[in-house]
């Protein structure tokens, strides 16, 4: 069966930006996310085939051989004589050629830079580790392995079980513990994991590069999480309490009467955890007024009434 197109997946056009790319993603990962659609098959495979795409579209030299290639400038036989990269899905399982990903893994800097293409091997098989086969050598080199995680994983910490084979080594399996609260592009290093050297010279060190996936609707900035709270006119006059997510579950939030759109109300302790400096981030619910976009005549008449009550305009004396 041939591939989806990437852009027909995420539901934009050839032209889109970064930031709109982004945003589809966002969409559509909200509304195919397995929690939301617990048993669907069909959309647990969509959920995937948006990962892959933006996994792709998200990287923009990526991006730049697909709009050249298409699905066949995916394809690691493109750049033939390279090293040899496989993924498993496990012991005994049949291994995956990649073909030349070097530019997945820098190889003591002579390679160029690192991507972070292994997501999409994690989204579709699973997760099993990733084998690859680097070349031997006389000079002891330091390794860098780019590996993609889920927002939640990154935030909580996670433990990831690796495979590593390296010429005239065999192939190693070593599990790295990924610390809470890792950031986007931070290397997490493993001593001795790298390339060894001939003779008795010690190996090299492992970097294990994380790239954070986007989440639906969380945002983080720094150790603190934000989260856009729409809300009505009524919630927002009268106040409301709203049950609203956290990376720890639902917390209930009263809204108090006569809030503004842009109010930042605070979660304290509720966003990412900072062992090193022993502290705890925070969560900000931005609240975000909803008019009704097609108000019915009862609404209507209503608004127009609660107007007539208005004393005076909140723009008065605004500019002058």
């Amino acid at each position: 069966m041939a591939k989806r197109d990437y852009y027909d997946i995420l539901e934009i056009p050839r032209n889109a930006t970064e930031a709109e790319i982004k945003r589809a993603y966002r969409r559509l990962a909200k509304k195919l996310h397995p929690d939301q659609n617990k048993g669907d098959k069909d959309a647990e495979k969509r959920f995937k085939e948006t990962q892959e795409a933006y996994s792709v579209l998200s990287d923009k030299e990526k991006r730049e051989r697909y709009d050249r290639l298409g699905h066949a400038g995916m394809d690691a036989r493109f750049n033939p004589g390279g090293q040899s990269y496989t993924w498993t899905s496990g012991p005994g399982a049949e291994k995956i050629d990649l073909g030349d990903l070097a530019d997945m893994f820098n190889f003591g800097g002579s390679r160029g830079n690192t991507g972070g293409g292994g997501s999409i091997f994690d989204q579709i098989f699973g997760g099993g580790g990733r084998t690859r086969t680097a070349p031997s050598g006389t000079v002891p080199r330091d390794i860098e392995y780019p590996v993609s995680l889920r927002f939640e994983d990154a935030i909580r910490g996670t433990k990831l079980d690796l495979e590593l084979s390296t010429a005239g080594q065999g192939t190693q399996r070593i599990s790295v513990h990924i610390p809470p609260g890792v950031g986007d592009g931070q290397k997490i290093r493993v001593r001795g994991q790298g390339q060894p050297g001939r003779g008795h010279r010690p190996a090299g060190d492992l970097y294990v590069v994380c790239k954070i996936q986007p989440h639906a609707y969380f945002e983080r900035k720094g150790d603190d999480i934000y989260l856009t709270v729409p809300i009505t006119i009524r919630e927002a006059s009268l106040g409301a309490k709203v049950d609203l997510p956290t990376i720890n579950g639902k917390r209930t939030v009263t809204i108090p009467p006569g809030t503004p759109s842009g109010t930042k109300l605070r979660l304290t302790g509720q966003g990412v955890s900072d062992p090193k400096e022993k502290k705890q981030g925070d969560q900000y619910a931005i609240i975000k007024i909803v008019p009704p976009k097609k108000p019915s005549a009862k609404q209507r008449e209503l608004l127009e009434a609660l107007g007539d009550l208005d004393d005076g305009s909140p723009r008065d004396g605004l500019w002058s």
